[in-house]
């Protein structure tokens, strides 16, 4: 077989590294949501993250060629109570009650969420293969919240758990529109968090108030608004763009929450409990067997 051309090969690894550098910033989002929320209400730390992200999508603007018509200005701002309004209370939500190391499995679930509804939504057959793989992953979410004790699900906050697994379902749906739109992602989430931005404010202004700035809660929302939401997500769509073989890089993002679980153990003192580890490897081999 002959080698691919220089070029070819060059475009190649910078995607990889772009995809690399995107992991490794999702990795730390678990923990960094954690950390701002024992200084924050779940509903001012995503106030904050949307001030930070709808800033930098505004810079970012400018840089891109791509136009919208008024109907898809319309629908992408609709979409920004979608996400990140919705999605984004109710996994902060989830993360206020739940462990990190409970909270993060549960959300990563959102892939295989994914496949059950591209079913009436894309009309898209599984296989048995599909079937297999969404079983397994999802026997990983029981081996989670029992810890590997089969004796009742009550171990951990009832309505965490439903918030965790709602924002997975959330963030499926969000994607799977979006798909079929084909908007540009920076104008997409530009008018996705103008109008999310707004409307948390003012949920924010009437329920917890809007927070006291220092230091250390700007840093927050800036780690919710550029390396959860901004920064990384264009490198991750830069990755996809240069890439000549998207599902193997696409494979890539099954090292972040791994990655995120040492991060958790060692920057919030959560002690990981080893069924943890096996849920999240049964959600991920559930993943990668249903994508194949």
């Amino acid at each position: 077989m002959d080698n691919p051309p220089v070029n070819a090969r060059e475009s190649e690894r910078r995607a990889i590294l772009f995809a690399l550098v995107a992991v490794a910033l999702w990795s730390t989002v678990a923990t960094g949501f954690k950390l701002g929320l024992r200084e924050l209400a779940p509903v001012q730390l995503l106030f904050l993250g949307c001030l930070v992200a709808l800033a930098f999508f505004a810079a970012a603007r400018p840089f891109v060629t791509a136009t919208l018509t008024l109907r898809q200005h319309f629908i992408a701002a609709a979409l920004g109570l979608l996400n990140p309004l919705a999605y984004y209370l109710v996994l902060f939500e989830a993360y206020d009650r739940l462990p990190a190391q409970i909270a993060q499995p549960l959300n990563f679930t959102w892939a295989i969420a994914l496949a059950l509804l591209a079913i009436p939504l894309l009309r898209q057959r599984l296989s048995a293969r599909g079937w297999a793989g969404i079983g397994v992953g999802y026997a990983g979410v029981v081996v989670l919240l029992t810890q590997g004790e089969f004796d009742g699900f009550g171990r951990f906050d009832p309505l965490g758990t439903a918030l965790a697994l709602s924002s997975s379902v959330i963030w499926a749906m969000y994607w799977l529109l979006t798909v079929r739109l084909g908007i540009h992602p920076v104008p997409l989430m530009l008018n996705g968090f103008a109008v999310a931005t707004m409307a948390v404010g003012a949920i924010c202004w009437m329920t917890a108030g809007l927070p006291a700035l220092n230091l250390r809660v700007v840093g927050y929302g800036a780690w919710v608004g550029l390396v959860e939401t901004g920064v990384t997500f264009l490198l991750w769509h830069r990755a996809l763009a240069l890439t000549g073989n998207a599902g193997r890089i696409g494979q890539l993002i099954f090292l972040s929450p791994f990655l995120s679980l040492i991060l958790i153990a060692n920057v919030l003192g959560e002690d990981i409990h080893p069924s943890a580890v096996v849920a999240l490897a049964m959600i991920v081999g559930g993943l990668a067997l249903s994508r194949r």
